[in-house]
């Protein structure tokens, strides 16, 4: 079930009518929005469910061992069943089909005629959202940084909240499970606000990814023929208005509707593309994420504790890793190590070129990393590398003969409207939606709301599934 689909809006105000009728105490309000979060999931594929319901009963029952024994080796045993579970299924459903093509690449390579069909294996949608949040229950509660869930209708519910199960936010333990255990009730102001973040999000999705972006990305990357450099560009910076409206637009649907149920989720983006630095970007861009890969991957694998080569070491992994993540293929290790490069090459600036970050010196700084950012994005939405090399040569007119695709008035829109999102997240990069509208008058964000609602409705969307659902 989609966000931007009109069964989803029947949906939640079944759930919110449900939610605020007072019929049920608050463990039967948790009871319904579990059964309403499993048929949201199964409306996908049901049969999918049943990978959620284990996952869920063998991080339940790590979590209760691990918080009653004291025995070294059973808590490690407890700890390594539920790595074992989480990473075997999303090694099995996502990864599956690309190590057997790998290893039938090789077994060639070497000189063995082996051949095998593909598996053709489904991929669960956010297998690798909730694995990760379930992932860090277990681990906190093995260093004993948090105590297990009450209740398993709390850890369940947990695992399965419709807003951010598909997508994310990636949410702790610590910021979601108690939560549930005195009833939540939103206020007016937050219901009206959690309402009003849906209809930003869908206007972010439906209106600037979809309708106006989305085409120029698609018609791009699916060129088979060398492009000219301006229309590599002009697809380029579109794709990364696309996947940040799409994925922000996800995010802020998430968290406007868990807020009109009184549930309060974390941001998950904060005006990336003006970003100063790519260790700014990633405090920005998927920040659940991107904590989750620092607290859980790059501290255990020393950080910055250990010397300057084990940090670069630490992080070059970390977002190969934070690639892989993303996709089963080798285009996304591409992404992840071009981030890695950035990373240590900007440490590299601080150590030997250190400078001071000004007003005026600022907006190109973050105009660089902006542009470095789009030609990592090029790895991310090409499918083959013939596809990226042929971008990455026009984009830097290592070729003059390229064929030219696209009509101006598309170059004019995709550069004008990127240009007003770089701008918006400079202007507003240590600000938030909530700062401004409360310095703004009520009566013009009813018209902007309006406006934005109207343009929800005649964009007449293809109800196209948003992008991070593949991953």
């Amino acid at each position: 079930m989609l966000f931007n689909s009109l069964s989803f809006i029947l949906f939640l105000i079944i759930v919110l009518a449900l939610y605020y009728a007072p019929l049920f105490s608050w463990k039967g309000k948790k009871a319904m929005l579990l059964v309403s979060s499993y048929v949201f999931y199964g409306m996908w594929n049901p049969p999918l469910i049943l990978l959620l319901w284990i996952s869920t009963v063998v991080d339940w029952t790590a979590g209760k061992k691990l918080s009653k024994t004291t025995n070294t080796k059973s808590r490690k045993f407890w700890l390594m069943l539920s790595l074992l579970v989480n990473l075997g299924f999303l090694a099995f459903f996502k990864y599956g089909d690309f190590l057997l093509e790998n290893f039938i690449y090789f077994m060639n390579l070497i000189g063995l005629d082996f051949k095998a069909k593909p598996m053709d294996i489904i991929l669960p949608m956010g297998i690798s959202f909730y694995t990760f949040q379930t992932m860090s229950y277990t681990i906190d509660i093995y260093k004993n940084k948090i105590k297990p869930a009450k209740t398993f209708l709390d850890f369940a519910l947990y695992v399965t909240f419709f807003p951010q199960l598909v997508a994310g936010p990636i949410v702790r333990a610590q910021e979601l499970i108690s939560q549930f255990y005195e009833e939540k009730k939103a206020t007016a102001n937050q219901f009206i606000w959690g309402l009003f973040l849906l209809t930003i999000g869908l206007f972010q999705k439906v209106v600037l990814a979809d309708t106006l972006l989305s085409e120029t990305a698609d018609q791009v990357f699916g060129s088979e023929s060398l492009l000219h450099g301006v229309d590599a560009w002009v697809g380029t910076i579109a794709f990364s208005g696309q996947i940040f409206f799409d994925f922000a637009g996800y995010s802020t649907c998430a968290i406007g509707i868990a807020l009109m149920l009184g549930i309060i989720l974390p941001d998950n983006f904060k005006y990336p593309y003006a970003s100063l630095g790519f260790s700014d970007l990633w405090r920005r861009w998927h920040i659940s994420l991107s904590s989750w890969l620092r607290d859980y991957l790059y501290i255990p694998l020393g950080g910055n504790r250990h010397g300057i080569t084990r940090l670069y070491v630490a992080l070059m992994l970390t977002m190969l890793l934070g690639g892989l993540w993303h996709g089963a293929a080798w285009t996304f290790m591409v992404w992840g190590g071009l981030h890695g490069t950035y990373l240590i090459l900007e440490r590299l600036q601080r150590r030997y070129l250190p400078f001071e970050i000004t007003k005026y010196n600022g907006i190109f700084l973050a105009f660089i990393t902006f542009s470095c950012v789009n030609i990592t994005w090029v790895f991310f939405r090409a499918r083959k590398f013939e596809t990226a090399w042929n971008m990455i040569k026009s984009m830097f007119y290592m070729q003059t003969d390229g064929e030219k695709i696209l009509e101006t008035f598309t170059i004019l829109k995709v550069t004008a409207l990127i240009l007003i999102m770089f701008l918006c997240h400079w202007f507003m990069r240590n600000s938030s939606m909530k700062e401004l509208s409360l310095k703004t008058s009520p009566w013009v964000l009813g018209v902007v709301w309006a406006i934005m609602t109207f343009l929800i409705v005649i964009a007449q969307g293809s109800g196209e599934q948003f992008i991070y659902f593949q991953f």
